[in-house]
């Protein structure tokens, strides 16, 4: 796939080859590009980052937290830019407190 004439052909198929669909997207697609402070700011006010937590990796995120049971598996809420909003040990809650702050909550594993 070359030149001007390739980009009219993709731009009509359904392209059902995973390589022609690459090439397509590669020469078509301006994908954007992020500056470290952009791509810390991704996402703020809009979006909760959801993940699950042993409370022994507690002690760096939650500054504050006071004493806690070793070994108990959390939720934590962060938000976009990695500020802690809430700790949960019932993940439905952690979601409602995303919610409740308007804001989308997104899975990390």
């Amino acid at each position: 796939m070359e030149g001007s004439g390739n980009r009219q052909l993709c731009s009509g198929l359904v392209l059902r080859d995973v390589r022609a669909k690459e090439a397509c997207m590669t020469e078509n697609e301006s994908r954007p590009t992020f500056s470290e402070a952009q791509l810390a700011h991704l996402g703020e006010g809009q979006v909760a980052y959801l993940r699950k937590i042993s409370s022994d990796d507690l002690r760096g995120r939650f500054p504050g937290l006071g004493d806690i049971a070793p070994g108990l598996e959390l939720w934590a809420l962060f938000a976009a830019n990695g500020q802690p909003i809430l700790l949960s040990d019932v993940r439905e809650r952690a979601i409602a407190g995303a919610f409740e702050n308007e804001l989308t909550p997104v899975s990390l594993h």
